[in-house]
């Protein structure tokens, strides 16, 4: 392939793959009073994305948030190393699709959090951008509480003054995957049937964009989805998940001690090192 084959191809594969970032997607912050993201991802408040709204901020709330980072900064020393991780247990979820954030996840931490189980010293899942050299780097960690979790509940694990738990909410999965399927990294992508991906003759990279982003390449379904509607939904040939996974919360605790950047909902750029 010469080079302007492959320009074309990289090209291709950028416009078609959904602007990912959470959680596993873009974010940003809701209110504007967070540090700037250089990385440009965004988490903003939309039919995807239910967010908790924030309270007035005490005391005590900050020394419990700075607690959180503490704790953070000491017991994820080891997991500079991504390797360390993935030795441990951490699974990369949906590795293939082009993301922001990485998350590298526990499911046996995840669950326990989801049981209401909340360790703050073992987050359920670890945040990890890519450098230019494709290497991951770690930026920092995500909680998670249930989804029938009342808003005192969320403030008792990391307070709402300080730091925003979202939820995704209103997700276009089509018939045939399952959120569990999405877990395991099976994005529809070995059934040219599935709907979301692309015709595989309506360019010569379909192939290729299917294979990587499944359901996504069209840009109609998943966490970003252009759907979140449930009669659209049916109609396209999916079904609607109301609440996708519990309530989470993002924490970046390398950069200091300010709290804004370290609960902020932008992914920050990479600490030097």
């Amino acid at each position: 392939m010469n080079k302007l084959a492959i320009l074309t191809a990289a090209l291709a594969l950028s416009i078609n793959a959904p602007a990912f970032a959470h959680d596993f997607f873009a974010h940003g912050d809701a209110d504007g009073d967070t540090a700037p993201n250089a990385m440009s991802g965004q988490m903003c408040t939309g039919p995807h994305l239910s967010i908790t709204p924030s309270r007035p901020q005490t005391p005590a709330d900050l020394q419990r948030a700075h607690d959180v980072t503490d704790t953070l900064r000491r017991s994820l020393v080891k997991y500079h190393d991504y390797r360390v991780a993935l030795s441990e247990g951490y699974r990369i979820f949906l590795p293939t699709v082009p993301q922001e954030v990485y998350h590298f996840t526990d499911y046996a931490a995840t669950s326990q959090e989801y049981m209401g189980n909340f360790d703050p010293a073992h987050p359920g899942s670890l945040l990890y951008v890519k450098n230019g050299s494709g290497d991951y780097v770690l930026v920092g960690a995500m909680y998670s509480a249930p989804a029938d979790f009342t808003y005192d509940q969320l403030d008792a694990i990391v307070p709402l003054s300080v730091a925003h738990w979202h939820a995704h909410t209103n997700i276009c999965l089509p018939n045939g995957i399952t959120l569990d399927d999405v877990i395991r990294g099976d994005v529809g992508a070995a059934h040219l049937d599935t709907p979301g991906t692309l015709p595989v003759a309506s360019n010569v990279f379909a192939a290729a964009i299917n294979q990587r982003l499944g359901f996504m390449a069209d840009g109609r379904f998943g966490f970003t989805g252009k759907i979140s509607d449930a009669a659209e939904c049916e109609a396209a040939g999916g079904h609607l998940l109301k609440q996708a996974f519990g309530w989470m919360v993002h924490v970046y605790p390398f950069y200091g001690d300010d709290l804004n950047v370290a609960f902020s909902m932008s992914v920050p750029k990479p600490p030097s090192n």
